[in-house]
């Protein structure tokens, strides 16, 4: 449903996206993520036809950005950071007039109106002028626009902005159930969101894709240690003084115990097999395990990695070679 071929936009000397791939599949939820300024919003804004790319090609539907940038537009619902709300209209006759603008009326226009208002929870502010609503009330409002017209392919720039805990809750509900029959390309700074609900993450950075993958996929690619999770009755001396006999460790974080047992996670380089060194060494000083277990890279700790200087310096010199 969305295909990008070797994409740049460029303002000036300038370069915000460079050389950028990649493909969302029908029914696939994919998180865009990137630094402040990486060119998450440039991307969004190319394929919503906002913005012309310098070069490359951007299809939504099979239909290019830029031959026939009405058809694409017709197929997507957009929810860009900065909210498209006329504050002075009321809710019912802000998505009243998106929905005629995007051409529906009568039966059909009443029937979308029904199925995104409980949908994006605003009955309760259906009759309320939008500049009274909280922020929380406007983002629906938001979303509620970007579906009115029934899109395949949906866009969405920050989605949870300004929403409780109750609300995060709904909005990936109901982005879920979006992705049964249409596509989903998120952007957000919150990672936890796109661990949530993403079946797919594009990492961008410096304009570069540097990821594209599934998290574990992610993760394996990214990983720079082993990082081992250690708990053992013993002292926090005995056991810091037992791990300077492995020459594989690299840095020892220990955490609060009042149990008895001392509580650490463990680095150690690649390969260096650190949990079977860690079993034997525990095993021959007698000690009681709580817990030996290797600790996957979270995503946070994928996304640093992936994004750090010296990953985009090496992306940049596989494309120069």
């Amino acid at each position: 449903m969305i295909t990008v071929t070797d994409l740049s936009m460029h303002y000036g000397n300038v370069v915000a996206l460079h050389k950028a791939n990649f493909a969302v599949q029908r029914g696939e939820v994919v998180g865009l993520l990137g630094p402040n300024g990486a060119g998450k919003s440039t991307t969004m804004k190319i394929l919503t036809t906002y913005l012309y790319p310098t070069a490359g090609i951007a299809t939504i539907g099979g239909h290019s950005v830029l031959d026939n940038p009405l058809q694409v537009r017709r197929l997507i619902g957009y929810l860009p950071e900065i909210l498209p709300l006329y504050p002075e209209m009321e809710v019912r006759t802000y998505l009243d007039f998106v929905g005629r603008a995007r051409g529906l009326r009568g039966t059909a226009l009443r029937q979308r109106c029904d199925w995104v208002l409980p949908h994006c929870g605003l009955q309760p502010m259906y009759r309320k002028l939008i500049r009274e609503l909280s922020k929380g009330y406007r983002q629906r409002t938001g979303l509620a626009q970007a579906l009115i017209h029934d899109p395949q392919v949906i866009i969405l720039d920050e989605p949870t902005s300004g929403l409780d805990p109750h609300q995060i809750l709904e909005v990936r509900q109901l982005v879920r159930e979006l992705a049964q029959d249409k596509t989903v390309l998120l952007s957000t700074h919150i990672l936890q969101e796109v661990e949530a609900v993403a079946d797919r993450i594009v990492i961008i950075n410096a304009g570069r894709i540097v990821g594209d993958g599934t998290l574990e996929e992610l993760r394996q690619r990214a990983q720079r240690y082993e990082h081992v999770l250690l708990s053992v009755a013993a002292s926090r001396e005995a056991v810091d003084a037992t791990l300077r006999q492995l020459p594989q460790v690299r840095r020892v974080r220990y955490t609060q115990g009042t149990d008895g047992f001392t509580h650490c996670e463990i680095d150690a380089a690649l390969g260096a097999q650190l949990a079977r060194h860690l079993g034997s060494l525990v095993q021959s000083q007698g000690w009681k395990i709580d817990t030996l277990a290797p600790r996957a890279p979270t995503l946070e700790e994928t996304f640093l990695a992936l994004t750090e200087p010296q990953a985009v310096n090496a992306t940049q010199g596989a494309e120069s070679v």
